[in-house]
């Protein structure tokens, strides 16, 4: 989904101007040899405003649910809503299927309408009311994404989300033959992303997990 961007005009051309609510980041998930990975650049912008590592505190952008670890991208609340609303749950939600991360999406959504007050309608074409986010997971189960109006994906050995995605699914593809883990093609994802995209930089935080064996 590409989120259609406000406009200026200039001698006769138009072009974007930055949304906040555009997803200014890259997160990355792997999966090698029994191994998971996620991993996130650690840079927060607001248009033109940038806000390093260095300078942030709250910079590193994966949650723990459980035995998953998740990333959001949107806007710069959305980790702050995930984790506030986890923290009222009653029970940790399992995320090692595409079924159990649809059944947290849809109990997510609720609440993010009713409690936190998103506001749903991205595009009035859209078939369902949106998260206003994507969610990039790595769990025992596997490696997921989930879009904006709640489809999830599972992925075979990699994937990326966010503002530097195309960059880092570039060099991932290039790497996977010869990566020797899941870490280091993790690592080669977010890297290239942080030389290329201008809303992602190092350092970036990364979390390793073993995949359950399947049945």
């Amino acid at each position: 989904m590409v989120r259609q961007h406000r406009a200026a005009t200039s001698g006769g051309w138009r072009f974007p101007l930055p949304d906040p609510q555009d997803p200014m980041t890259t997160v990355v998930v792997t999966k090698k040899n029994g191994v998971a990975c996620i991993a996130a650049d650690t840079l927060a912008t607001y248009g033109d405003l940038r806000e390093p590592a260095d300078l942030v505190a709250s910079s590193d952008k994966l949650v723990r649910i459980g035995e998953a670890w998740v990333a959001p991208t949107g806007p710069a609340s959305a980790q702050l809503i995930l984790g506030h609303h986890l923290r009222g749950l009653k029970e940790t939600p399992a995320l090692r299927t595409a079924d159990q991360i649809f059944d947290f999406l849809t109990q997510l959504q609720r609440s993010l309408r009713d409690d936190y007050y998103v506001l749903g309608k991205e595009d009035s074409q859209d078939d369902y009311e949106s998260m206003r986010m994507e969610l990039i997971i790595a769990s025992p189960g596997g490696i997921f994404g989930a879009y904006p109006q709640r489809s999830v994906q599972e992925f075979r050995s990699f994937y990326a989300f966010g503002s530097g995605a195309e960059f880092a699914l570039g060099a991932m593809s290039v790497a996977e033959a010869n990566a020797p883990d899941a870490e280091s093609l993790a690592r080669i994802g977010v890297e290239t992303a942080a030389r290329f995209d201008v809303s992602t930089e190092l350092p970036m935080t990364l979390q390793r997990m073993h995949l359950e064996a399947p049945h």
